[in-house]
């Protein structure tokens, strides 16, 4: 129910060009160019100026873009004060999550929720995180997991509500025959000499690693690069390095490797978030959907969780 034109601004301030808003909207830069000289028309201001080779948003823009946000929230409540007058819960909601997400706790309870509410359409998209925010912006989604990292947005953030779902303990995956598999008790530190495999730069695995290993005290030594979890379990069990797996992630029964535990304090872990817009948590379906997600990973990681 909010002006698209709106949205349209928002994304373009969120990734600084007209080209990359349109890359993540769908739209050609032209549709969006068009639709914001529509909208500055229409309020008789000024939005976009160019700045050298980029561009640069007006102070009248970041007028706008804090009303939209108060607007936003508006809706969204509306939404779930309309939505707690009762009945059965109906219509389509839109679930985005990271791969191990939506691989491992979106399908379940998307198929709970279908069950326990046969008139409710659940759709699932999987997303990087900083496209499940791009999502949620659009209007796309309506509820995202995601993974905390250091690009994401801070919990002040006046688009969004984050809260905690979940922490996913990492566990140390090496050959069978490694010695640390001796060992009753181990600790990341104790692989600070180890050849690492990590995701490439940019992923978010890649950033989770590295945030573990310095909180742990050292800086890994990257050997091969695998965003996969099979590749990198394969590298491992050929003797070329040892990989950090999240607890929620799968590995095949048959791989030639030992899945260790880490222990210290903090015993290293991603946090996983349940985000939607701001002002849309109350609404009962999205709160129906994090109650399911959570008992899904309730099962799935009865001692691993918060």
């Amino acid at each position: 129910m909010i002006d698209s034109r709106l949205r349209i601004l928002q994304m373009v301030d969120e990734h600084g060009t007209v080209t990359a808003a349109a890359r993540a909207l769908h739209y050609t830069p032209s549709a969006v160019s068009y639709q914001l000289r529509q909208l500055a028309a229409e309020l008789d201001v000024r939005l976009i100026v160019q700045q050298g080779r980029g561009i640069r948003l007006t102070h009248a823009a970041r007028v706008l873009l804090r009303h939209t946000e108060r607007l936003q929230e508006q809706w969204e409540c509306a939404r779930a004060e309309l939505g707690a007058l009762g009945g059965e819960l109906t219509g389509q909601i839109t679930l985005c999550g990271f791969s191990t997400a939506a691989s491992h706790l979106l399908p379940p309870a998307a198929a709970g929720l279908r069950d326990a509410h046969p008139q409710l359409t659940v759709r699932i998209i999987e997303a990087e995180p900083d496209r499940c925010f791009d999502l949620l912006l659009s209007e796309e989604a309506d509820l995202a997991l995601l993974v905390v990292t250091a690009d994401s947005p801070p919990m002040t953030d006046r688009r969004f509500d984050q809260r905690p779902l979940l922490d996913d303990p990492l566990d140390l995956v090496v050959p069978q025959d490694h010695p640390l598999t001796e060992r009753g008790r181990v600790t990341l530190a104790d692989a600070a000499r180890e050849e690492w495999i990590v995701g490439r730069p940019g992923t978010t695995y890649h950033q989770l690693v590295l945030a573990a290993c310095m909180s742990a005290g050292f800086t890994p030594y990257i050997a091969h690069y695998a965003d996969e979890w099979d590749t990198g379990t394969a590298l491992v069990a050929h003797g070329f390095g040892v990989i950090l797996v999240p607890r929620l992630a799968r590995l095949r029964e048959d791989s030639a490797v030992a899945r260790l535990p880490l222990h210290g304090e903090p015993a290293p872990a991603r946090r996983i978030m349940a985000v939607t817009r701001l002002g849309a948590r109350e609404i009962p379906v999205l709160d129906r959907a994090v109650e399911t997600i959570t008992a899904t990973a309730a099962e799935l990681l009865p001692h691993g969780g918060r």
